[in-house]
């Protein structure tokens, strides 16, 4: 799961939001005819036109100056794999739909995170989120480096993510929400009135929530945990981690050895339980044979063969011939 805070992928957001809203509406200007067009959402509305989320974030600036951030984007992309989790458990369009409350308990922890009174909850804070079904490729991929691919291109593979544009100010354009305050100093009141944002801890919190609601079993090696430390952590930190890893892979080959007695020990029994069924089929069979064949019009006296009716004709001839 990568979630991502920057200032706008349009450069600029110390001004007006128009040039973003403008461009996370290139799908549906792409969009054909046929194709259905994706609204805006938050946590109140599902389908908001792009012009009240225009509006409203530029009109959320109450006291902050000409050089200070407005509004913040917030990337919210699962992988693949987690994608194709979720397409497996809701189809294609109900995984879009569970994304986008999933975006909205996102937001719930974008909130939390600021520690600050009155701002507990996605309803405290104005924003909007856009769901986005593909990715193209820019101009920074080694692929179009390479000359592989044009710039612009579409990326293969499962990309539906979410953008959010929240503002800087809260619904109620009273408190300052910055998540680039990361100030950690010894003033700790000061950092808490300020609002203080862990971004470590707000990305953590989000990809623990995705496994939590979709019961998605994640490698370690896959987690933010394990990208950190290797990046950041101590050797000490980064070999116990290390361990934890060899010790997931190794539970995880075992259960794969296992899998196939248990197949087939699953098939054997399978095979048995047919083979018993088609046993007492037949034994019924030959139980209604028998039975027949012993019914009073087919059993011969005593002394009496079971002979055919030519077979007495001709015996009743010989006798007659003999006197």
């Amino acid at each position: 799961m990568y979630i991502n805070i920057t200032t706008t992928e349009t450069g600029n957001n110390k001004g007006s939001c128009s040039a973003l809203v403008n461009y996370l509406e290139k799908e549906n200007r792409m969009a054909e005819k046929n194709e259905q067009k994706e609204s805006w959402f938050n946590g109140n509305d599902q389908d908001i036109r792009r012009h009240t989320v225009r509006m409203d974030i530029d009109n959320n600036v109450a006291k902050l100056g000409r050089n200070d951030s407005k509004f913040f984007l917030v990337n919210i992309s699962p992988s693949q794999k987690e994608i194709r989790h979720l397409i497996s458990l809701y189809g294609e369009e109900g995984a879009k739909e569970k994304l986008k409350e999933f975006a909205v308990s996102v937001m719930d922890r974008y909130a939390q995170n600021f520690n600050r009174p009155g701002v507990g909850s996605n309803r405290d804070l104005l924003w909007f989120g856009k769901l986005e079904n593909y990715r193209y490729y820019g101009h920074k991929d080694k692929e179009v480096k390479n000359g592989e691919k044009q710039r612009g291109e579409r990326k293969k593979g499962e990309q539906i993510h979410v953008q959010v544009i929240v503002s800087r100010k809260d619904i109620t354009d009273r408190i300052k929400l910055s998540p680039q305050n990361t100030s950690r100093g010894k003033n700790t009141a000061h950092s808490r009135k300020m609002g203080q944002f862990d971004r470590t801890a707000f990305k953590q919190s989000g990809e623990s929530l995705f496994d939590e609601v979709f019961g998605f079993e994640r490698d370690l090696k896959e987690s933010m945990e394990y990208a950190n430390t290797m990046k950041n952590g101590t050797l000490e930190q980064r070999s116990r981690l290390l361990s934890r890893a060899k010790e997931q892979e190794t539970h995880r080959e075992q259960i794969i050895d296992n899998q196939p007695q248990h197949s087939l020990q699953a098939a054997g029994i399978e095979a048995f339980e047919q083979v018993a069924d088609i046993a007492v089929e037949l034994t019924k069979a030959a139980a209604e044979i028998l039975g027949g064949l012993l019914a009073p019009g087919n059993i011969a006296s005593e002394g009496e063969s079971t002979v055919t009716d030519e077979e007495r004709k001709r015996r009743r001839k010989k006798k007659g011939r003999g006197r």
